[in-house]
């Protein structure tokens, strides 16, 4: 998630900066310190993880789909963070919000929008990693359990693809409305976003539907994120950034179905009748 994802910032904005003022050095002009991110307090990001754990242990009625899922977390966050300290945005942190999810917050902006963009998508993408293992462990206990801590990993990054402010989708496909028309991407975002929290009302997420409403205002007020003197996406940017979203949700999406191949009887039709149920859509 940029601001979640599946949830919070990952487009980067730094705190604003503390002016050191010399008094005592006359007229001689004040001077900018960098003051970096120290990240989340230690014994609150436990408390938040055994938090957000012990919500996803309550509905899913699994410790092994809780613990996929908080494993799933960590490794889709750590991606965004790969992207940001490759692209000079670093040391990035990763925060954990109390039954939400997590945030990569970066300590600058990006020179960018194509680095946004990468940005957005570098936790989907890295996150699949993370059904890996979690396949291997059923591969050694056959638990079916495991799959569907595995499929709830396919899904958090599937649905942090939405793009609806402030989830990833929203950071990957923004820039490349905006490039078309400004307005185009302001009517998609809100009217996705609208139709997400709807949603979340209407399946009983209503702690995900409270925050992402939030985020649809905040959105609403602040505008769409741009970096300040950083180079807009390019046709040929739009181009590929629009082609790396769609690969990311299809992979996504694949291993989302993938891992409930077994427990379906290795029905395509069963695995995305379960996978909809999952989203609260019923054929």
């Amino acid at each position: 998630m940029s601001e979640t994802g599946p949830w919070g910032y990952r487009d980067g904005r730094a705190p604003p900066p503390v002016v050191d003022v010399k008094p005592d050095n006359g007229p001689s002009p004040a001077r900018q310190a960098f003051v970096e991110d120290k990240g989340q307090n230690p014994v609150w990001a436990v408390v938040s993880t055994l938090l957000l754990g012990g919500l996803i242990w309550l509905f899913s009625g699994s410790a092994i789909v809780a613990g996929s899922a908080i494993f799933g977390l960590f490794v889709h966050e750590y991606g965004h963070v790969l992207a940001m300290n490759r692209l000079g945005m670093g040391p990035a942190r990763i925060y954990i919000i109390p039954f939400l999810g997590g945030l990569a917050k970066a300590q600058r902006n990006p020179k960018s929008e194509w680095d946004g963009v990468l940005v957005a998508l570098a936790g989907p993408a890295f996150g699949l990693l993370a059904v890996l293992p979690v396949v291997g462990l059923w591969f050694v206990t056959r638990d079916p359990e495991w799959l569907m801590g595995a499929f709830f990993i396919a899904m958090i990054n599937l649905v942090n693809l939405a793009p609806a402010p402030p989830l990833d989708g929203s950071k990957a496909l923004g820039p490349v409305l905006a490039r078309v028309d400004p307005m185009l991407e302001k009517v998609a975002l809100i009217a996705i976003g609208a139709l997400v929290v709807w949603w979340g009302i209407t399946t009983g997420r209503y702690i995900l539907a409270v925050f992402l409403g939030i985020a649809l205002l905040g959105h609403l007020r602040a505008g769409a994120w741009r970096p300040a003197d950083g180079p807009r996406l390019s046709w040929p940017q739009a181009g590929q950034s629009l082609a790396l979203f769609i690969v990311t949700a299809l992979a996504c999406a694949a291993a989302a179905l993938g891992v409930l191949l077994p427990l379906a009887e290795g029905s395509p039709t069963q695995a995305l009748d379960v996978a909809l149920r999952y989203i609260g859509v019923e054929r």
